[in-house]
Formats: structure tokens, C-alpha cells, sequence
């Protein structure tokens, strides 16, 4: 019987060895873990705007506020006077962008200066950007600091 098994050959199995890099992907996987919490993607690098080479004299703008009353405010100012036409609730932005139509019908070349408060949506900012964008205004623009 002894003769037997020395008989018998040996296969090659021709596999290939996964093992190392089941090793090297959880290694990776450990490394993307840790490194994941250390970069921080709510911080976004916004562009500064600088002012434009000649502001228009007369502009309507419409102020945002924040607060509860969430008022819209349209001010015409023209040759360095202003004046506050409309105080609106957000609930009558209908009445606002009726204004908006009226003076944009009278005064077509005027530009219209959207300010808004930092904690305000950008939801509505851009809704009032777009607004008058569809009223035919060719000129809006937001205020900074």
C-alpha cells in the first residue's frame, strides 16, 4: 500500500489567493473611515463681489427681512432721494410684484437692487430674482455689504 500513495501526484489548484486583498481593501476602508469626518463639506468658499464701476441712480429696491412678518419693502430712489412707496407682508407678494409691474410700466430702464438679510431662504430671494426677471426687468441685481 505504501507503493500506492507514492503514486499518487499532486494537483496545482491554479487559484488565485484572495485573502490579501480582502486584507488590503478593509485597511483602505479603515483609512476612508477615519479620514471622512476630518473634511468638512458644509463649507463652501462663496465669491466676494466688489462694487460696480458706476451704481444706477434710480433703482426700486426690494428689501427682505427674516423676521415673523417676513415684509417686503419697495423703495424707488431717484437722484439720491429716497422714498418708500410699499410695505408688503410675504403674504401679499401678488400686491408686490403688481407694484414691481406698475413701476417697471412707467420707468421701463429702471434696475431693480434685491437686499436681502443673511438669515432669510435663498428659496425666496430667487423666487423675487425670477419674478422680476419674468416682469421683462433687464437689470437685477443683489446688494451686499
Amino acid at each position: 500500500m505504501s507503493s500506492l500513495r507514492g503514486e499518487r501526484k499532486r494537483k496545482f489548484k491554479a487559484e488565485i489567493n484572495v485573502v490579501p486583498y480582502i486584507d488590503v481593501m478593509l485597511v483602505l476602508l479603515i483609512i476612508f473611515m477615519v479620514t471622512a469626518p476630518m473634511t468638512n463639506p458644509n463649507v463652501i468658499n462663496l465669491p466676494t463681489a466688489g462694487q460696480s464701476t458706476k451704481p444706477p441712480a434710480d433703482y426700486i429696491e426690494i428689501s427682505l427681512s427674516p423676521d415673523a412678518s417676513a415684509s417686503i419693502s419697495i423703495n424707488s430712489r431717484s437722484g439720491g432721494k429716497s422714498s418708500q412707496e410699499a410695505k408688503l407682508s410675504a403674504l401679499d407678494r401678488k400686491q408686490l410684484f403688481a407694484k414691481l409691474k406698475e413701476y417697471h410700466q412707467t420707468k421701463p430702464d429702471m434696475s431693480v437692487l434685491v437686499s436681502a438679510d443673511k438669515e432669510i431662504k435663498y428659496d425666496e430671494v430667487i423666487q423675487v430674482i425670477s419674478e422680476a426677471k419674468k416682469l421683462g426687468i433687464q437689470r437685477v441685481g443683489l446688494a451686499t455689504k
